[in-house]
């Protein structure tokens, strides 16, 4: 058992999103389903209360707790990819599994968890520093999904 757990609220789609997670991302698994073992008030005995799951090797457990609360940038996964196949390939599954594009790499899932989708080539760019940095920079600046090729052309200047 992790000592340290990420909670993510959600209103009812706890565990749809750990499923969509699962499947998507590697070292992801779907550990346990816990259901409500009695009435409670907003909620029926049997409704699915908390999942717990890891995506991309981190703990999680995700809660439905009804809509009293909403996602927001200020939290995000940031899934760092070494190419742009993997870059499209997660870009591409939030996205076209009902979430929305964003600037500079990041998206949403249609559960609104936001999502930084990092090639590696990004990352070595910005920590080259000077120049190269900031052309990368410069570069990321008007991208919604990441670009490997136009960041390493923006690189080399």
């Amino acid at each position: 058992m992790a000592k340290n757990t990420i909670c993510l609220w959600f209103e009812t789609d706890a565990e749809a999103a750990a499923r969509f997670y699962v499947e998507t991302f590697p070292d992801s698994k779907l550990h346990a389903v816990h259901r409500a073992p009695g009435d409670y008030p907003g909620g029926k005995q049997d409704n699915v209360i908390t999942v717990d799951f890891t995506v991309a090797g981190l703990p999680c457990i995700g809660l439905n707790g009804g809509p009293a609360f909403r996602h927001s940038e200020a939290f995000s996964f940031q899934i760092k990819t070494e190419d742009q196949l993997e870059t499209d390939r997660y870009w591409n599954a939030i996205v076209g599994n009902g979430g929305m594009e964003s600037q500079c790499g990041w998206c949403k899932d249609k559960w609104g968890i936001s999502w930084q989708i990092t090639p590696r080539a990004l990352l070595e760019a910005m920590a080259a520093g000077g120049d190269e940095a900031r052309r990368a920079f410069a570069a990321m600046m008007s991208m919604k999904k990441i670009d490997v090729a136009a960041i390493e052309a923006a690189r080399r200047g």
